[in-house]
């Protein structure tokens, strides 16, 4: 890997890939919900730290097996590579924060500021990657947010100490996103994901003394399995994403994530959205609709 290398050197992508970019990011917004709803099921049997830690080291093994099935073994050290292991640090913070508060908030809490992600995505792309986003995205993300606060509509008593600490694990996750645009795109995204794993499992670990470690049964082993299958393709999915499209374009997309809940939620639950929220999520959609249509951003000389 060479420091000089990057995908902002390149000219914008071409408009294929921007579509599909953008079917990457509503993929991974479909994933980590899912993976989340299994983790804070999971969490009420286990110690937080512990799930992360055998989470995390399931991750790990189906990285590695998939790097040797794919024959790239051999770039697997490149996952200490500088660029790779910063990325990989905010991102073990930034989900370590998120997961804990995500324990103890409730789940509307938890998502209303955690789908304030794509603001904060816009703003550190403009900031830093230098990328000009439209009138018209900004109004994307604003209407998005709308409707995340429309259908979640969080309740004052939620927001806390642990409402802050999922904000700041939000800023970090916005802050991974934007490292992932200045790797290297000849790195295979599985070699990101699993210095991702192993950042998280490690920070985790720190913590098992003070939570001390559980004993766990097939069943709920097989729930983290499952998770981890989920977050495995939810991260491949957005570096993928990520290294195509803008994040400019894409942050709306995130919004995308609460319809995958709103889905879940009747296919298990039972429960529909009322009338506030239907309207919340037709701001969503008129919200990637809006991001769909704005072109594609060019960086600014």
């Amino acid at each position: 890997m060479t420091a000089s290398s990057s995908p902002l050197a390149t000219a914008p992508p071409p408009r294929t890939h921007a579509l599909r970019a953008v079917l990457m990011m509503i993929g991974a917004s479909g994933c980590f919900v899912v993976n989340d709803a299994l983790a804070k099921y999971v969490s009420q049997t286990l110690p937080s730290a512990q799930l992360i830690v055998l989470r995390s080291a399931i991750v790990v093994l189906l990285m590695l097996l998939l790097a040797w099935r794919q024959g790239v073994l051999r770039q697997v050290p490149q996952a200490a590579h500088p660029r790779v292991v910063v990325r990989s640090v905010a991102d073990a913070f930034g989900t370590a924060m998120y997961l804990f508060s995500l324990f103890q908030l409730p789940l509307a809490n938890a998502t209303a500021i955690n789908q304030g992600a794509p603001l904060f995505m816009t703003l550190f792309a403009v900031l830093f990657l230098h990328e000009k986003a439209s009138a018209l995205r900004w109004a994307a993300v604003a209407i998005g947010f709308a409707g995340v606060l429309l259908v979640v509509r969080p309740t004052g008593d939620g927001f806390n100490a642990w409402a802050l600490l999922c904000l700041a694990g939000t800023l970090l996750h916005a802050l991974r996103d934007l490292l992932t645009r200045r790797l290297d795109p000849r790195l295979p995204s599985l070699v990101v994901t699993l210095s991702s794993a192993v950042a998280l499992g490690l920070l985790a670990a720190l913590l098992l003394p003070f939570q001390g470690w559980a004993p766990v049964d097939l069943p709920t082993l097989g729930l983290m399995a499952l998770g981890a299958v989920f977050l495995c393709s939810a991260f491949l999915l957005l570096i993928g994403g990520l290294r195509l499209g803008e994040i400019s374009l894409l942050a709306p997309f995130r919004y995308s994530g609460l319809l995958f809940a709103v889905l879940l939620g009747y296919a298990v639950w039972g429960h529909l959205p009322d009338a506030w929220g239907a309207l919340g999520l037709g701001l969503l959609l008129a919200a990637g609709l809006m991001a769909a249509r704005s072109g594609s951003a060019r960086p600014q000389p």
